[in-house]
């Protein structure tokens, strides 16, 4: 499956009744730049019990607002579009695997 860009407008159609892993990244930061490849893959992978989507910050300002996004990278677990948990900052794939799928 293909990484979702998540939008205001498609919010609440891709995140109902969801588990979605969320990257806020832009295209100007290095670390989110070291985490897309990751995010990428872990999207294209089968067997993953959650969506995984991307929302550019610069574009999505609303949504970065709505979770109090302050830094980024900043990744984190929805579960029908509420925040159960996040994480900031680069991490290996292994990393993000862990805290996507224990959220």
């Amino acid at each position: 499956m293909a990484v979702i860009n998540l939008t205001s407008a498609n919010f609440d159609e891709v995140t109902k009744g969801k588990k979605v892993l969320v990257d806020f990244w832009a295209t100007w930061c290095g670390p989110c730049k070291m985490v897309s490849p990751i995010i990428d893959a872990i999207a294209e992978e089968e067997g993953h019990d959650f969506i995984v989507a991307k929302v550019n910050v610069d574009e999505e300002n609303e949504l970065a607002r709505k979770f109090k996004v302050m830094s980024i990278p900043t990744l984190m677990v929805l579960r029908d579009g509420e925040q159960a948990a996040v994480t900031v900052g680069a991490q290996p794939k292994e990393a993000i695997l862990k805290f996507a799928e224990e959220a």
